[in-house]
């Protein structure tokens, strides 16, 4: 029974994976509403040598800077633990989906689960060792390695992952124990015993599961093609996810919760504080922004960003 579920739960996830990578593209986001802003006059400073981040015509108006991710997380964190007041029509489904796999797994699999799974399994080892790709001393590095990279190549593309990667790591971090403080569920470490809530435990939602799948929805919209790479980060988010429950360190709906929250927290943090590319610039204006001209008092003209 346990082997049955897990092997179903790594099928579902990888072919989760799978088709997030495949469906994957940048698409325009239509149904952001965008500031009207005047467009400001170049100062003396940006006469000179440009910044790395130099202003481009998205709706914060500059690239992600290290120093605005303090700021941008306080408003990630509000617009997270008040997503529920916010369910609509085009949401609710996700939510459904979502809540409802994840209360059935509560209600019918998690203790089924810990109770039929062997203590140690062959797949206890390799469930350990792969689930460390999901591990802070893993992630952080690998995220260092873009800001270089995008340093060394003069990308800002990568620079911006890396930064985008990093602010997402921190939601991450902090909604998880928040709401792992609140849950108070058991580990399933030992055969048998009890994963119910509010019994003392650190278990929900799965730590390693939602960071990775915030980064992995992070590196999927930077980088939407070549299609290897969505398939790639969104497979590796998902054999962590399945490694965490393979390991006993995780029930079936920490994992699927976490990858849940993850993916909604790494595209949350893409569609509000990203910066198209050069070649996109056109486009994102075309599909973003309308211009409009009306004199000033002043005699000139004015140009300004409408909805």
């Amino acid at each position: 029974m346990a082997m049955r579920s897990f092997v179903f739960l790594l099928g579902v996830m990888l072919t989760s994976s799978l088709a997030f990578g495949a469906q994957d593209i940048q698409t325009p986001q239509n149904g952001q509403s965008v500031q009207r802003n005047q467009i400001p006059e170049p100062s003396d400073a940006e006469q000179g040598k440009p910044p790395e981040n130099p202003p481009e015509p998205e709706s914060h108006g500059t690239r992600l800077r290290w120093q605005d991710i303090p700021k941008n997380v306080l408003h990630d964190q509000f617009a997270i633990f008040t997503s529920p007041l916010h369910i609509n029509r085009d949401n609710a489904k996700w939510w459904i989906i979502f809540g409802g796999s994840t209360a059935a797994l509560i209600a019918t699999t998690d203790q089924k689960v810990s109770d039929s799974m062997g203590q140690e399994t062959r797949l206890t080892t390799p469930s350990r060792w792969a689930s460390r790709v999901g591990s802070d001393y893993f992630l952080m590095p690998a995220w260092a390695s873009f800001y270089l990279v995008g340093k060394a190549s003069d990308s800002p593309r990568a620079r911006d992952t890396a930064r985008l990667g990093v602010e997402a790591l921190i939601d991450a971090d902090i909604s998880v124990a928040i709401l792992k403080f609140a849950t108070q569920r058991p580990r399933p470490e030992v055969k048998g015993e009890s994963v119910a809530f509010f019994k003392g435990g650190d278990a929900f939602p799965s730590g390693h599961s939602i960071k990775s799948w915030a980064l992995a929805r992070v590196v999927s919209r930077e980088f939407p093609g070549p299609r290897i790479i969505p398939i790639v980060a969104y497979g590796l988010a998902a054999t962590v996810s399945v490694a965490r429950v393979g390991g006993r360190r995780h029930s079936p709906s920490d994992a699927v919760a976490g990858a849940a929250m993850g993916f909604f927290i790494g595209d949350f943090v893409y569609r509000h504080h990203h910066a198209p590319s050069e070649r996109s610039k056109i486009a994102w204006l075309a599909n973003h922004a309308t211009l409009t001209m009306s004199s000033s008092r002043a005699g000139g003209v004015r140009i300004s960003f409408g909805e």
